[in-house]
C-alpha cells in the first residue's frame, strides 16, 4: 500500500480573469497550509473500491491514471467547493501513489488539474508561497516565483458552513462574462505591482505587517472582476462580515480564498491567532471550521511500500 499527505491551497486571487488580450490567462498567487490537508491510500485490488470522503471521486482519478483495479482508501479530506483546492490535492495525491515515478506536471496532465490555477499545481510540489506565472496557449500554468513562509507565522481558517455554487457551469459561466478589458488591464496591474514590489519583497524580508497589508489590498481587487456573480468583492454577507471583523479588530492580512467561503486570517504568532479565533468564534455561530494552522514547509510527501 502507498500513502500520500498533501497540503492545501489558500488562493489570494488571480490576475487575469482572461479578459487581457496579449497577457497570460488567470496567474496569481496563494500559500499552501498543512491543515486540513488531503491522505489516500491506494493499494492493487480484485475490483475497484473507494473508501472515505470524496471515494468516488478518488476512485475516478484513479482510474485516469491506470486500468488497473485498485482500492483507494481517502483517510482525510476537506469538504469540496469551499475554496481550499481540494479537486487537486486530491487528484495529484492519488496519481502520485499510483505513479510516484512522474513529475507532477505529468500527473496533473493526466488527472486534468491545473487548467486554471497553477498555485495547487506547484504548490503540492514546493509547498510555501507560491507565484503562478499563468497560462499561455494550452500549456499548464508556469511557476514564476516560490517562496518559504516564515515559520512563526500563523493562519486562522475560517470556513462558513454555506455552499458554494462557484464550480462546474457556474464558475464556467462566471469566468465567461464580459468584462471591460481596459478595466480589467488596470486592475491587473494594480495587483502585479502589489505582488510583486510589495507583497514578495515583504515575505522574503519577513515583514509581516507590510505583507498582510499587501495581501489583503490584492485579495481585495481581485474580486472586481466576479462582482456581478457574487454579489459583492466577497461570496455573501456572512464572508463579508467576518474579513469586515477581522479588520476592525486590528488584523490587517485577511481575505477571501479562491470562490470562498473559506477565509483566511494572517497572524504573527499563535497568540495573536488564538485571540482572532477567539473572536470569530464569539461573534459568529455555525461556522464549519475555525482553525489555526500553519504554511506547509515542504510539498506531498510520498510513504511507499515498505
Amino acid at each position: 500500500m502507498t500513502r500520500v499527505v498533501a497540503p492545501s491551497r489558500l488562493h489570494f486571487g488571480l490576475l487575469n480573469a482572461g479578459d487581457i488580450p496579449g497577457v497570460p490567462r488567470f496567474g496569481g498567487c496563494g500559500l499552501m497550509i498543512d491543515s486540513p490537508g488531503v491522505a489516500v491510500r491506494v493499494e492493487p485490488a480484485a475490483r475497484w473500491h473507494g473508501e472515505g470522503p470524496a471515494a468516488d471521486r478518488a476512485v475516478e482519478f484513479a482510474r485516469r491514471v491506470t486500468a488497473e483495479p485498485h482500492r483507494v482508501v481517502v483517510e482525510r479530506c476537506p469538504p469540496q467547493h469551499i475554496g481550499l483546492g481540494v479537486g487537486t490535492s486530491l487528484g495529484l495525491a492519488v496519481a502520485k501513489a499510483l505513479r510516484p515515478d512522474l513529475s507532477t506536471v505529468e500527473l496533473a496532465l493526466l488527472v486534468g488539474r491545473g487548467l486554471r490555477s497553477g498555485v495547487g499545481l506547484h504548490g503540492f510540489d514546493r509547498g510555501g508561497f507560491i507565484v503562478d506565472a499563468g497560462k499561455v496557449g494550452d500549456a499548464l500554468p508556469g511557476l514564476a516565483a516560490h517562496v518559504s513562509f516564515p515559520a512563526g507565522w500563523r493562519i486562522v481558517l475560517i470556513v462558513p458552513d454555506q455552499p458554494s455554487p462557484w464550480h462546474g457551469s457556474d464558475e464556467r459561466a462566471a469566468f465567461a462574462r464580459r468584462r471591460d478589458p481596459s478595466v480589467a488591464a488596470r486592475v491587473a496591474e494594480q495587483m502585479q505591482h502589489l505582488l510583486m514590489a510589495e507583497i514578495v519583497p515583504a515575505l522574503e524580508a519577513g515583514h509581516f505587517d507590510r505583507f498582510s497589508e499587501g495581501v489583503y489590498e490584492y485579495n481585495r481587487l481581485a474580486g472586481w472582476p466576479f462582482v456581478a456573480d457574487q454579489g459583492g468583492t466577497y461570496s455573501g454577507r456572512v464572508v463579508t462580515a467576518i474579513i469586515d471583523t477581522i479588520r476592525e479588530v486590528g488584523c490587517a492580512g485577511v481575505g477571501q480564498s479562491s470562490w470562498g467561503p473559506a477565509v483566511f486570517a494572517l497572524a504573527p504568532d499563535g497568540g495573536q491567532a488564538e485571540y482572532l479565533a477567539n473572536v470569530i468564534c464569539g461573534r459568529f455561530a455555525g461556522l464549519r471550521t475555525v482553525e489555526v494552522v500553519t504554511a506547509a514547509s515542504c510539498g506531498a510527501l510520498l510513504d511507499p511500500p515498505g
